[in-house]
């Protein structure tokens, strides 16, 4: 079909398409090794014509590894072998990044390709072929005397550091193997060793290597004080942990430069394995607190990890009911949010005040019956020491939080109590059926008014009465249970009048 389009004199075998892109382009990228020979025999195709990214038939064919096209086009004067793309990409940069060998050597075997040369970005074919693993490609450009084995690119990451953050041990042996790559310069925006980066991805094998030599740090810190240590607690690389805790010139309890410790953070993360690890050393403080007086045992309680909250609860030295700094302890968070399991936790323990306030003088219990957790509720309700009818600076009780967000079964547990007085009203003089009517909770209206010691007409400071605030919002149901009853009127007027 070839032979027969290029016998026509009205076929232009050179003409490109909308994207620049030529027959000879496309039996380039595409390894047609015969087309292309027929291609160029001709006079009027040009060999090194780019498409509009400044790509060309030479750069495609080592993108996509095909030798035999790359050896016909270097065989060509006309053909330049080192032209960069729109991106200051060059054939030899393209070869290295994805791995092609062969074409990596053809090219090099050329005294016009500069195997140095970075795109636009500062990344060299050598720091290309470190980053994808490509060790064949990595010998064979450190085999040249005019290649800067250190050179920084992206975010000023070494080919060493690349290899690194990406797990590729065997490149990162080989680079070790020169003595003009520093083992443990820090990089990038974070300021990291290549061991810190490796850490942070999990990398044993490189961590291995790296460890191997005398010139590197294991406690080297980053900008922002986080150690590779701290970066293995936090992603939840046990091995890792277990390699860097195994050396004496770690400290497992450094913290970053906002206090936090590689255990607060592992606990923080629900990282049980090296939770485990860290709380074996004797010197790490299982109980320091880090931003906002938060300690591990506090962040394992808010995320409802109870392994990780009966491993520290089994510690001599973890205070078990110590507040952050608004006030709010490890069960406060776990009634929050419902963690029962966690409640029981804690509240097995004597040195836990299950009724302390937070700073706004919300309880434990509060926030349970306010967010409907039943469960909890009727842990903190078995105990003596709790006051189920504590309101906070607002005056608003949990009973008149569980009515407001419709909670019918917390309702019915805080109406069993005796202690509990199912009309006190808040600050405001709303009281918790006042706010049943208001959101329309017919379920909690109902159980409300079978109390004799409920005033279903009771305005609030503003004079509106439940029975007004459900008719304003449209509750049907709500207003016709009030309307069944005696002592609500239906014309109270508000302080409007």
């Amino acid at each position: 079909m070839v032979e027969i389009l290029l016998g026509r004199d009205d076929v232009n075998p050179d003409k490109p398409d909308n994207d620049g892109q030529t027959s000879l382009w496309w039996a380039a990228i595409n390894g047609h090794e015969g087309v292309v020979k027929q291609l160029l025999g001709r006079g009027d195709v040009n060999p090194d014509k780019p498409d509009n990214d400044g790509r060309t038939p030479l750069w495609l064919a080592a993108f996509s590894g095909h030798e035999g096209v790359v050896e016909i086009l270097l065989g060509r004067d006309d053909v330049n072998p080192d032209k960069l793309d729109n991106y200051g990409q060059t054939p030899l940069l393209q070869a290295a990044m994805k791995g092609h060998e062969g074409v990596v050597k053809l090219l090099l075997g050329r005294g016009d390709v500069n195997p140095g040369k970075p795109d636009n970005y500062d990344q060299t074919p050598l720091w290309w072929a470190a980053r994808n693993g490509y060790e064949g490609v990595v010998k064979l450009l450190l085999g040249r005397g005019d290649v800067n084995p250190d050179k920084p690119g992206y975010y000023g990451q070494t080919p060493l550091s690349s290899a690194a953050v990406n797990g590729h041990t065997g490149v990162v042996e080989i680079l070790l193997g020169r003595g003009d790559v520093k083992p443990d310069q820090p990089v990038a925006y974070k300021m990291q060793t290549p061991l810190c980066w490796a850490a942070e991805n999990g990398h044993v094998g490189v961590m291995e290597v790296l460890l191997g030599r005398g010139d590197v740090n294991p406690g080297e810190p980053n900008n922002d004080g986080q150690t590779p240590l701290w970066w293995a607690a936090i992603n939840g690389h046990e091995g890792v942990v277990k390699l860097l805790l195994g050396r004496d010139d770690v400290n497992p309890g450094k913290p970053d430069n906002n206090g936090q410790t590689p255990l607060w953070w592992a606990a923080r993360n629900g990282h049980e394995g090296v939770v485990k690890l860290l709380l074996g050393r004797d010197d790490v403080n299982p109980d320091k607190p880090g931003n906002y007086g938060r300690t591990p045992l506090w962040w394992a309680t808010f995320h409802g990890h109870e392994g990780m909250v009966k491993l520290l609860l089994g510690r001599d030295d973890v205070n078990p009911g110590k507040p952050d700094n608004n006030g709010q302890t490890p069960l406060w968070w776990a009634a929050r949010n419902g963690q029962e399991g966690v409640v029981k936790l804690l509240l097995g323990r004597d040195d836990v005040n299950p009724d302390k306030l937070d700073n706004d003088g919300q309880t434990p219990l509060w926030w349970a019956a306010r967010n409907g957790h039943e469960g909890a509720v009727k842990l903190l309700l078995g105990r003596d020491d709790v006051n189920p009818g504590k309101p906070d600076k607002n005056g608003q009780t949990p009973l008149w939080w569980a009515a407001r967000n419709g909670r019918e079964g917390v309702v019915k547990l805080l109406l069993g109590r005796d202690d509990v007085n199912p009309d006190k009203p808040d600050n405001d003089g709303q009281t918790p059926l006042w706010w049943a009517a208001t959101n329309g909770r017919e379920g909690v209206v109902k159980l409300l008014l079978g109390r004799d010691d409920v005033n279903p007409d009771k305005p609030d400071n503003d004079g509106q009465t439940p029975l007004w605030w459900a008719a304003s919002n449209a509750h049907e149901r709500v207003v016709k249970l009030l309307l069944g009853r005696d002592d609500v009127s239906p014309d109270f007027p508000d302080n409007d009048g």
